[in-house]
């Protein structure tokens, strides 16, 4: 084997073990495990999922730091970690109650109690969550037939709503009657409002007190809310109620229905609302107060949110505030309540707006009597039950939910999407896939607790999170170890876990004692100045290197004295792209060199066209042609600006010799002897650039009479070949007959259309004065008699001699 081919392989094998190294290091460095430098099993387990710690106490090889335990699973594995010793800790899913939904028909002779009736499954789990770990689970929703219905009607008694009323008195059995088609078990229940006693909402003079209406309208005294009848199934009950109920009155033109609609959800027990879907009918001509309104009537405190009821009177409205909407949203949700806006058609924008505040709500128009009160009841109902969307309670800091709901047909959605479902009808079955991941461990205790539930239902989930922050073999370690220098730390999981105040892998030291004199001398190289190279702290007597805002960027060496990214650059590259950069110096990839690697071994980018290296006309220098002769540019010296083009060049020679003719036909033997002519018939003989493996240029040129003559021109293997067409191409002349005929054509139209203009200008300037004589002729009225300068034709001559015998 020849000196030069092993300095070759030498070479390539110094090159290829190189790059491997790297990569290996750029693995480890690159590891967001190693990065947290985390200093016991626990603190590695939270960094993320793929993190493991290495317990075994053989692991670490000398001068390692403890952090080295913690690394991706892989690479415990292949730095010879024993599968055994690896912890590697797992998140769970148990389900602790999982009752099946209730599968039953509304003609079912069994009765069931709404606690007996289950829609959501499964009811509790107990997710074990290790930090950036997801757990996912699915939860199954089915509305059930004949499911039980609370519904309270809460109606605005000022004034205007006087004929309303006269339709709701009957409003009890007719909606008994309607309701049935939906459920045998409903119950139905009244309360009315008017505004806050005091002023500026009412008159607070004796006579308005008693009588707030106008003229002779008999009305009862103003109120807040009053509950008129408490949830029954009895609608008789209700007709009889209603009907007793008097209209109100007040000033402004907004009502205090926010104070009623509080009460109404705090007051489970005087309102008598059960476990089951609850529906509050909302019914009013008016806007609202809400919160802040209340400062007009002197009322600044707000509202508390408590029930206020005695003998079924709200007593607390001179004292509290109108609620504000998200105190209503708030307390409508704690209390499983859909809300149905049945309001008149001048206020739809209004509770429009409002219902996109208010989850699981309806807005209906209302006619001007309250006439079609059922309907809409039933409408808004069906879309309410229609829809199921998921709430959770609060998070605990850290954790993360994500939804994803399979619906009808499959349909899928995700994001706020993947908590809803529409267009459920009663006996539908849908799910959704629930993930819960935590990205740290609770500051305080071990374990939370979140709900799940659909939004104006009863039911829940309840979720018990529990939280893996410790290794399992931390249970079994051993306190103030004299493995641990003097018993400083606890030996767990292979390690030391130092105790307050000490560091270091066997807690062998005090951070107060970590910059003595003695233990700095040996974080120096070479006795230099500098403590780690500037470039890390000295603990220990060891070198724990700065980390960087790139992780990328590291430094390393025992003293801290490399870095992979101070080397040189090349096109803004570090080490141009083309190879790695350890302890600032680039090793390069094969086939480049240089202290930047910028410089290829490659000469292919360097041939040209002909296949000659920089076209004969240069040296290939690191993958760059570099031109020997000036003029010729380009990146493989095949540029020449200032050079005349080939057709050009070749033009008078290949006229000479092929059409003895031009500028040089008098020297064409002496100056056009150094290429190879060769004629052919026409143009379409020429060769192709498509036929040849070697350049072709084609030419098309003019001579002095303004022939053109068409060539190629051609090197092949050195030798200069130019093919010519034998004729030259020359215009033809111009045919003097056509061009004769056509002046004098030209002439002749020329001269009648001359005639023809003149002859129309007569004509019209004969009619013109036709006319202007005919105009005259009727004006000119002639007498005879009267004309002064008339004298007849006749003369008269009496003979005076004549006696007329």
């Amino acid at each position: 084997m020849t000196s030069w081919h092993k300095m070759d392989l030498r070479l390539l094998f110094i090159v290829t073990l190189s790059v491997v190294l790297g990569g290996v290091r750029a693995q480890k460095e690159g590891s967001i495990c190693i990065k947290a430098n985390a200093q016991s099993c626990g603190e590695c387990i939270q960094v993320a999922e793929s993190c493991g710690w290495c317990s075994d106490e053989k692991f670490l090889s000398s001068g390692e730091s403890k952090s080295a335990r913690c690394d991706d699973l892989q690479s415990l594995k292949d730095r010879q970690c024993p599968e055994d010793k690896i912890e590697n800790p797992r998140g769970a899913i148990v389900i602790d109650k999982d009752t099946p939904v209730t599968n039953r028909k509304k003609d079912s002779k069994e009765k069931l109690k709404p606690e007996e009736i289950t829609q959501i499954q499964p009811q509790k789990l107990t997710l074990t969550l290790r930090s950036g770990e997801p757990q996912t689970f699915s939860l199954k929703f089915k509305r059930a037939e004949d499911y039980p219905i609370d519904l309270y009607y809460l109606m605005d008694l000022s004034f205007s709503m006087k004929d309303d009323l006269e339709n709701v008195k009957n409003l009890g059995t007719d909606l008994m009657a309607e309701m049935e088609k939906i459920t045998t078990d409903f119950r139905i229940g009244f309360g009315s409002f008017v505004e806050k006693t005091v002023m500026p909402y009412i008159s607070t003079t004796p006579a308005r007190l008693i009588n707030p209406c106008t003229g002779n309208q008999n009305c009862t005294s103003p109120f807040s809310y009053k509950n008129v009848l408490k949830l029954t199934d009895k609608g008789d009950e209700f007709n009889r109620l209603v009907s007793q109920q008097q209209i109100s009155g007040n000033l402004d033109s907004p009502e205090g229905g926010f104070d009623a609609i509080m009460q109404v959800a705090v007051c489970e027990e005087q309102i008598g609302w059960r476990n089951v879907t609850r529906l509050l009918v909302f019914s009013t001509d008016a806007g609202f107060h809400f919160a802040g309104d209340g400062k007009l009537g002197g009322i600044v405190l707000p509202n508390d949110g408590k029930c206020h009821l005695e003998n079924n009177m709200y007593t607390m409205s001179h004292y509290y505030d109108y609620p504000s909407i998200a105190h209503l949203v708030q307390k409508l949700s704690d209390h499983n309540i859909q809300t149905i806006f049945a309001v008149t058609d001048d206020f739809q924008p209004v509770y429009k707006e409002l219902q996109n505040l208010i989850p699981k709500s309806a807005v209906g128009t209302l006619s001007s009597n309250s006439s079609n009160v059922i309907k809409l009841i039933i409408d808004a109902y069906n879309s309410l039950s229609s829809e199921v969307i998921l709430e959770n309670s609060r998070l605990p800091e850290g954790l993360s939910i994500t939804y994803k709901s399979i619906c009808k047909n499959g349909v899928e959605g995700t994001g706020e999407n993947g908590r809803k479902c529409s267009n459920i009808s009663i006996g539908d079955e849908v799910s959704f896939q629930i993930s819960v991941e935590s990205q740290k461990c609770p500051s305080h205790g071990k374990s939370e607790v979140i709900k799940i539930k659909p939004l104006g239902f009863t039911e829940e989930v309840e979720v018990v999170l529990k939280f893996i922050c410790d290794c399992e073999c931390s249970a079994e370690g051993e306190l103030n170890s004299q493995r641990c220098h003097e018993g400083n730390g606890t030996f767990e999981c292979g390690a030391c876990k130092c105790n307050a105040g000490r560091i270091g892998r066997l807690c062998e030291c005090s951070k107060d004692e970590v910059r003595t004199e003695d233990l700095d001398a040996n974080c120096r190289k070479d006795n230099g100045t500098d403590i780690c190279s500037n470039n890390g702290d000295c603990v220990c007597g060891t070198c724990e290197c700065k980390k960087r805002e790139n992780p990328k960027e590291v430094y390393s060496g025992t003293y801290c004295e490399c870095d992979n990214f101070n080397c040189d650059r090349s096109n803004n590259k570090l080490c141009g792209g083309h190879g790695v950069c350890e302890c600032r110096k680039c090793i390069c990839d094969a086939n480049y060199t240089g202290s930047a690697c910028d410089c290829s071994l490659d000469h292919s980018t360097c041939l040209a066209k002909n296949g000659q290296i920089c076209n004969g006309r240069g040296t290939c220098e690191c993958g760059i042609c570099k031109c020997t002769d000036a003029k010729f540019q380009g990146p493989t010296c095949e540029l020449c600006p200032t050079c005349p083009g080939v057709c050009a060049e070749h033009k008078d020679c290949v006229q000479c010799r092929a059409f003895d003719a031009g500028e040089k036909k008098e020297t064409c033997e002496r100056d056009c002897s150094y290429f190879q002519l060769i004629t052919v018939k026409d143009s379409s003989k020429l060769p192709q650039p498509t036929d040849q493996i070697f350049p072709l240029t084609h030419c098309k040129e003019r001579d002095a009479n303004d022939c053109w003559f068409y060539f190629t021109y051609a090197i092949r293997n050195s030798t200069k070949e130019v093919y010519v067409v034998e004729k030259l191409e020359c215009p033809p002349g111009p045919d003097i007959i056509p061009i004769v005929a056509g002046v004098v054509a030209g002439i002749v139209l020329i001269g009648l259309a001359l005639l023809l203009i003149w002859k129309l200008l007569m004509i019209i300037h004969d009619r013109r004065e036709f006319a202007k004589f005919e105009k005259e002729k009727m004006n000119a009225k002639w007498d005879t008699g009267e004309n002064p300068i008339y004298k007849s034709a006749v003369t008269t001559v009496v003979n005076p001699k004549y006696e007329g015998k």
